[in-house]
């Protein structure tokens, strides 16, 4: 049973749960109101039957003139009539006639037992019957009984001699009808009303989800219409700006990053694509070209050359992809360990020198002290080597590079700046990313692959290395490591 319920719940829509849940709640609240009033009812009625019996007692026991600690004997109630009262009391003042003609209205019953139970005495409304009587209890005490098929509600009061001695006991009732017929039409009224207002709170509180789950609709509306062909589709925003608000906000906010992302996919693919074809297309053709007729030995050897190069090219262009793969897998686990600058940076120069020279640029490195880092020094050298790589191509001839290393806090940065062609300021923002390229003229006439940049920034991130760029066209590009220092991150060992 319980499984089935729970499979019921779990295919009932999102409307029905919330207004099903509700009514529930509403309903445990309703009927705990419910029966909180009925029980407060039906205390303040029974007080106030328990007040008039006690104020009854009271005047019985003036108009014999007695007390219930100070009985003398049961001849002072020995001319108890229908109206509690005798004959005699033709002489009394108009307030206790008043009382009278009250009690012929609403009747009480009055009962005289000795200690032992038996009647010594009652009034006529008794007639033949007689009201219960509770030996076991000692003090003055309020409970229902059932006289002649109806209830009562009753209080047996002991009456004790001047030593303390019990000598029987004063019962006074009074019928509970009419109390019972009012708290049983409350209890009907309440049993009644409580289906009758769950139902209409039930549809009230669905119709309110359906409205204010309307936008979980058109959500779900605009995810199942979602393609990559209409990637740009936003889901309307709420008027009110709640906790809906911001989930179609947030949705639109995820749309937006997976068409970015897609964009990017895309473009990645492509531009891979056409990255491999290109050295292939031209490798291929240079071969079906050498193998049409025999040609001189150095025009193989040219050739070859060339073929050469163009599949370096792809081998250098397919080991940037697999780093990027490996980056975005998160397989890539960088070696922090302490790492001297000036010693890395001149192998880095040493290598790009050749490639420098030849466009006549120089490269000068600057500093003011052998500085060390906590860095991992193989993915250093590739970032150096990339950002070097950079600005000796898009330099012109005759230019120079200048390297600089400079304390500064915790940190030591290091300034990479060329004199080349720059960047436009508002491409600064996208140097980082895959396959970008500030202008397809400059790729062509470099070679560039517009990864180089792409995996500075995630090296760099591994590494806790701030890469900055500051760039003016026609003037010159310059960029900027901030590496932590050795001492900051390995204390005990740089004191060593």
């Amino acid at each position: 049973m319980k499984q089935f319920a729970l499979k019921g719940l779990s295919v009932m829509s999102l409307r029905n749960r919330i207004a099903l849940y509700y009514t529930i709640a509403t309903g445990f609240l309703i009927a705990i109101v419910f029966t909180t009033i009925f029980f407060m009812v039906e205390r303040i009625v029974y007080k106030q039957f328990d007040d008039q019996i006690k104020k009854e007692i009271s005047e019985i026991l003036a108009d014999s003139n007695i007390s219930p600690d100070n009985f003398q004997g049961f001849e002072s109630f020995r001319d108890i009539d229908a109206d509690h009262t005798s004959e005699k009391g033709e002489n009394r003042d108009e307030e206790h006639k008043h009382r009278r003609r009250k009690l012929k209205v609403d009747t009480e019953f009055i009962q005289l037992v000795n200690r032992d139970g038996e009647v010594i005495n009652k009034s006529a409304s008794l007639s033949w019957c007689v009201l219960a009587f509770n030996p076991n209890q000692s003090g003055t005490s309020y409970f229902d009984s059932n006289f002649g098929g109806s209830m009562v509600r009753q209080a047996q009061v002991p009456l004790n001699s001047a030593d303390g001695k019990n000598e029987g006991y004063l019962i006074v009732a009074v019928p509970l009808k009419n109390a019972l017929i009012v708290l049983h039409d409350l209890k009907d009224i309440f049993l009644f009303s409580f289906p009758v207002i769950l139902l209409p709170l039930f549809l009230l509180t669905r119709s309110i989800a359906i409205k204010s789950i309307s936008p979980i609709e058109k959500v779900i509306a605009t995810a199942e219409k979602m393609s990559q062909s209409n990637l740009d589709q936003r889901i309307p925003l709420p008027f009110h700006h709640d906790e809906l608000y911001r989930l179609a906000s947030t949705i639109n906010a995820l749309f937006g990053r997976m068409q970015d992302a897609f964009q990017r996919e895309k473009h990645f693919t492509a531009d891979a694509s056409h990255e491999l074809k290109t050295p292939l297309a031209v490798v291929k053709g240079t071969l079906e070209v050498l193998i049409r007729k025999p040609r001189e030995r150095e025009h193989y050897e040219s050739r070859i050359q060339f073929c050469l190069k163009e599949l370096n090219r792809m081998a250098h262009l397919i080991e940037q992809l697999l780093m990027l793969a490996r980056y975005e897998s998160n397989k890539m686990t960088p070696r922090i360990v302490v790492v001297p600058l000036d010693p890395l940076l001149d192998s880095v120069v040493e290598r790009m020198m050749p490639t420098a020279q030849a466009k006549g640029i120089a490269i000068t490195l600057n500093h003011t002290e052998q500085v060390k880092i906590a860095a991992d020094p193989g993915m250093l050298e590739m970032i150096v080597e990339n950002i070097l790589s950079n600005a000796i191509k898009y330099s012109s001839s005759s230019s120079s590079i200048t390297i600089e290393v400079a304390r500064s806090e915790n940190n030591v940065v290091c300034t990479i700046s060329d004199q080349g062609i720059g960047i436009p300021a508002e491409k600064l923002h996208a140097i980082f990313d895959r396959f970008y390229r500030v202008d397809e003229s400059r790729s062509s006439s470099t070679g560039g692959l517009g990864l180089g940049l792409s995996i500075v920034k995630k090296l760099a991130d591994l590494q806790q290395i701030r890469v900055s760029v500051n760039s003016v066209t026609d003037k010159g590009t310059t960029f900027t490591l901030t590496c932590p220092a050795a001492e900051s991150r390995y204390p005990m060992e740089m004191s060593c």
